[in-house]
């Protein structure tokens, strides 16, 4: 692939596939059909540093690049979006938020544990009634001694179920809508967990609310800056997009292999459909998507990697991966025929995964909104 440029990006390649492959594969139908988080894959994924992919060394972390950590969420979203998004958003998200705005203290206390998969990791911006409009959320903080009181809900929080360490977003000043960012632990008093939600696809990632009733917390606990955190946010989700373009192409790589290898067994006609002209054309077209998704994905990586803002890169690999990733999955369902709309055939369920990638992150409304900012400044 032409993003195996290095041996190191190619030996990282074949060691997550042969995981995937051996650890995740016979089991992907089995956890979607249960809901089920694959809990029992950490332990194996915190020793081979998939949890602490983008973390130096000294602080538990495998160190990897971010073009390394690309090929990573691709290769784990190859065989199960549902993994690669549980990685994705415990490395790029929680572990990342306190690992760059943390203080010294922060960083020792809560990302060795995060690292090693000890413990899981959550992130709460989302609610019922702000997604897209973050400077809309309830959820408040209110300074009380040497504590902070909070009060609201998150929604759609990605391993909230499952995780030990949530950082939460929530109002310190609401008149002037400053957004303050905070580390919470799982036994915190006046946090629980909410409704797991029921989805359409990705249903092995833990997906459900967080909520926090009078939930105090020692005011040490703040992250970052008070009234610094929308900020925050946004150089890290620059990240966290292109970690979530990573799981496009990787999701949209295993649905092209599966369409390819059924389109050269599969018979019509007296001869096999690849042989038709409608599906190589459909497979050229696949391919080619693809790459091209790859290359602007791995091109906001090396550009992060440098420490350069990737603002307008990160979101036009985010856009164009997801909906690539959407148009290769009805691809191989079309290619499959009444086969793809069965779920004995993988391909069905690659069709309800992708649909996320369009959403999660910044819908691919908000990316062209930063993109089209970007290039009209």
């Amino acid at each position: 692939m032409i993003s195996d440029i290095t041996e190191e990006n190619k030996i990282l390649r074949e060691s997550v596939r042969d995981f995937a492959e051996t650890e995740m594969a016979p089991h992907v139908m089995e956890w979607d059909e249960a809901q089920h988080f694959p809990i029992e894959l950490v332990p194996r994924m915190g020793e081979m540093g998939m949890l602490g992919a983008i973390i130096p060394p000294e602080f538990g972390g495998a160190g990897l690049s971010y073009p390394e950590y690309v090929v990573l969420v691709e290769e784990l979203s190859r065989v199960d979006g549902s993994v690669g998004l549980f990685a994705a958003a415990h490395n790029s998200l929680c572990t990342n938020h306190i690992f760059l705005f943390g203080s010294e203290e922060q960083k020792r206390l809560y990302v060795p544990d995060l690292a090693s998969g000890r413990k899981i990791g959550a992130w709460g911006i989302t609610e019922a009634g702000s997604g897209s409009d973050a400077g809309g959320m309830r959820t408040t903080a209110v300074r009380d001694g040497k504590s902070y009181v909070l009060n609201g809900a998150k929604h759609f929080t990605t391993n909230a179920s499952v995780a030990g360490t949530y950082v939460v977003m929530a109002m310190t000043e609401p008149r002037k809508k400053e957004i303050s960012a905070f580390v919470i632990e799982r036994d915190a008093p006046g946090l629980s967990i909410g409704k797991k939600e029921n989805k359409l696809g990705m249903r092995a990632s833990d997906t459900a609310s967080v909520i926090l009733e009078d939930c105090r917390v020692p005011v040490q606990n703040l992250l970052g800056k008070e009234g610094n955190a929308f900020r925050d946010c946004m150089q890290i989700l620059d990240g966290g997009r292109i970690s979530i373009a990573a799981l496009g192409v990787g999701m949209a790589q295993g649905a092209y292999e599966h369409a390819l290898k059924y389109a050269k067994e599969r018979k019509q006609f007296g001869k096999s459909i690849s042989e038709f002209q409608a599906i190589r054309f459909k497979l050229a077209d696949m391919a080619t998507e693809i790459e091209a998704a790859r290359l602007l994905t791995m091109r906001a990586a090396a550009l992060k990697q440098e420490g350069k803002k990737t603002s307008k890169e990160s979101s036009m690999a985010k856009l164009y991966s997801s909906e690539v990733a959407v148009r290769v999955a009805n691809e191989a369902v079309q290619i499959h025929g009444g086969y793809g709309f069965i779920k004995d055939f993988p391909v069905e369920k690659y069709y309800r995964d992708v649909k996320l990638c369009t959403i999660g992150e910044g819908t691919s409304e908000i990316q062209r909104m930063v993109i089209a900012r970007n290039i009209l400044k």
